[in-house]
């Protein structure tokens, strides 16, 4: 583990507190790690995924001897997959500390799992969980001869099946991709700046997974499903543990639809109206995955990296730290006080005097006066 170090300087106790828990996190970085053997296709696949993740990627060059999933053998000649676990585990947490990062992509290509690739998600420093896909299509982003995206640019995220909501494998992986993916946190975006979309489907579902909604806990509904999608896959993988096994709840990874992950750059032409017509030119890389292993979140993990402050976003961002008598946020966001005074004796208040009402009076004088001479 890294040691605990008081910072010098003001330099450096601002870099302290830029890591600190917020309520609206930054956007995650993602390290890509390489394993003991990578082949031509795997780092294709991580040369794109950088692109597509920049600025928000660090690269390890040199190959590391991890395996999030695989057991190891012991002096005795038995296997032990907790010290194997054990080790993998404190090495990302070692390397999440040192490059401040909430996530790992780590590839592995062997004889029995070819071009594997295992995201890894942290939360405190710690495991999450984890998903490994094997990559069984690829086609690289060089071979379309199109504009390209700007890095950095946050992409519409587009998940095409009822599966993705339905079955717990792909409600993981649904928020495993959003969280890779998905970059800096925003309320609202133009549609100038949204010039690139990922485009993710499935395979024609078999027909034994029409009845997958049954892992899922009869308490959850479709909106809890979506406003908690990790609680749901804990809650199915532990039900599924726990119960007999059936055609459904312990299907094979094969039987499961294969993953397209297509992308796409926006053009914008003229329709007309004031909307332009948009239209999508493949970009790359185009992506053909298959589900193989997979890790659920520990369920007192889980409840704490799903914990929210009492405070609601927009009360934090106008300034409202408790409700303060007299002041109110207006529908346009403004703050607005109102201020309470004693009764005022306007006849001693004393204002400005104008040159040019002084000019007037003194006109006004000397007519009134001509018009007494007149008179007398």
């Amino acid at each position: 583990m890294l040691r605990v170090v008081k910072p010098k300087n003001a330099r450096s106790k601002r870099a302290l507190d830029a890591r600190e828990p917020k309520e609206v996190e930054d956007p995650r970085t993602v390290v890509f790690v390489k394993g003991t053997h990578t082949g031509e296709v795997l780092n294709g696949v991580f040369k794109d995924l950088m692109a597509l993740k920049r600025p928000h990627a660090v690269a390890f060059n040199k190959k590391n001897d991890i395996h999030p999933f695989d057991s190891t053998a012991t002096n005795n000649g038995t296997t032990s997959s907790t010290a194997a676990s054990s080790t993998a585990v404190q090495s990302l947490e070692f390397w999440s500390a040192k490059n401040d990062a909430s996530m790992f992509l780590v590839g592995q290509t062997t004889k029995k799992r070819p071009n594997g690739m295992t995201f890894v998600r942290m939360f405190d420093g710690r495991v999450l969980d984890m998903i490994e896909v094997g990559v069984e299509g690829y086609k690289p982003m060089s071979d379309f001869k199109t504009p390209k995206s700007t890095p950095g640019n946050k992409p519409l995220i587009h998940f095409a099946s009822e599966l993705f909501d339905t079955h717990p494998r792909f409600i993981h992986l649904k928020s495993m991709f959003i969280d890779f993916f998905n970059g800096e946190e925003v309320d609202s975006i133009s549609l100038l700046g949204l010039d690139h979309v990922i485009s993710i489907s499935l395979s024609p579902t078999p027909s034994t997974l029409n009845e997958a909604t049954s892992l899922l806990p009869s308490t959850y509904s479709a909106d809890s499903v979506q406003a908690n999608p990790l609680a749901a896959v804990a809650s199915a993988s532990y039900l599924a543990s726990n119960m007999p096994s059936t055609g459904v709840s312990n299907a094979a990874p094969s039987s499961l639809p294969k993953v397209h992950i297509r992308t796409y750059t926006t053009k914008l032409l003229k329709s007309g109206v004031r909307t332009p017509r948009v239209d999508l030119v493949p970009m790359g890389p185009s992506l053909d995955l298959v589900l193989r292993r997979y890790q659920a979140p520990d369920s007192d993990v889980l409840k704490l990296a799903m914990k929210r402050p009492k405070l609601k976003k927009q009360d934090v961002e106008s300034g409202l730290g408790k409700k303060r008598k007299n002041l109110e946020v207006d529908e346009m966001g403004d703050l607005r006080g109102r201020v309470h005074v004693g009764v005022q004796d306007l006849s001693k208040l004393k204002g400005r005097k104008l040159k040019g009402l002084q000019d007037e009076r003194l006109e006004k004088r000397q007519r009134s006066e001509d018009g007494e001479e007149d008179s007398e």
